[in-house]
């Protein structure tokens, strides 16, 4: 595979929530930048552009990923998903997004949309998951506002209420 050029256009091909994506990408452009800046996705957000807050965390074939540590050229033939994907329609949100709103998970909203992607990732990976296990998932995240408490309960909640919601299927 040849290197690309500084400022070389190539074309990008992945899903993004579900949807197809093709677009022109800057070699040098982040994933982050690429995402709400090309595509119109702004929930995506940017933080210290170095990998370190967790603000930009999207999902990436399934797995946590910082959007500000990816360019945009390495997404081809991915599966991305952002914090638009959590809602499962029009005026509804996810039981995290909810147990997020009912325990009052957020107080400025900035790293949220990370850390419901982050979170998300580690339900759907271990919807057995306990505490601790949740605090060490958030180790990567950077909240000034809330402290983590009502984060951490937010997804306690969530998993209580996911693994109810499985045991009734059942």
């Amino acid at each position: 595979m040849s290197r690309l050029k500084a400022h070389e256009k190539k074309t990008v091909t992945f899903q993004l929530n579900g949807l197809p994506v093709r677009a022109d990408a800057d070699s040098r452009t982040l994933l982050s930048d690429f995402i709400r800046h090309e595509i119109g996705m702004t929930g995506t957000h940017v933080g210290c552009e170095h990998g370190v807050c967790g603000a930009c965390t999207i999902q990436v074939d399934g797995a946590p990923a910082r959007a500000c540590l990816m360019l945009a050229v390495q997404a081809q033939g991915t599966d991305i998903r952002t914090v638009e994907a959590l809602s499962p329609g029009e005026d509804r949100l996810s039981a995290l997004q909810a147990a997020f709103k009912r325990h009052h998970g957020l107080q400025c909203g900035f790293c949220t949309p990370g850390i419901l992607m982050s979170l998300d990732a580690l339900i759907s990976a271990r919807p057995d998951a306990g505490r601790e296990e949740v605090r060490e998932h958030l180790s990567g995240h950077l909240c000034r506002c809330t402290g983590y408490a009502t984060i951490v309960q937010a997804a306690l909640s969530a998993l209580d209420e996911i693994r109810r919601e499985a045991n009734s299927n059942v």
